[in-house]
């Protein structure tokens, strides 16, 4: 089983998150990293699939949409990983992604919906 990587999306992208992601060792990429500001949500979740990540990002609608309308349409994603903004610092996404990332793998993530508030509040 492989270790998650995570894509984050344009509305996630803080300088500061990335950087204690990726000090912590986690596989990040971003969307300003492969030059897709802009892109539709469609597009992110596509490109994500197409790289074996796991989208990280802050647009909880739409992105609830989306995957309610690829399982419905039998598309296949990543994953996604979804986080209300203003409810958490830096530190405790960081502790809620590596909790994540050490109770699931690349693989079950496929297709799933997950909230990383229930990984925050699970102590």
């Amino acid at each position: 089983m492989s270790q998650i990587s995570l894509y984050i999306d344009e509305d996630a992208i803080a300088r500061d998150l990335v950087e204690a992601f990726e000090n912590a060792n986690i596989d990040v990429l971003t969307t300003a990293d492969v030059n897709k500001l802009s892109f539709t949500d469609e597009e992110q979740l596509i490109f994500a699939r197409e790289q074996s990540r796991v989208i990280y990002s802050f647009n909880v609608g739409d992105f609830c949409r989306l995957h309610g309308s690829f399982i419905e349409g039998q598309k296949s994603h990543s994953g996604i990983i979804l986080v209300q903004q203003q409810r958490y610092s830096i530190g405790e996404q960081l502790r809620g992604i590596l909790k994540l990332i050490n109770t699931k793998s690349a693989e079950e993530m496929i297709n799933q919906l997950v909230f990383l508030g229930s990984y925050i509040r699970a102590e």
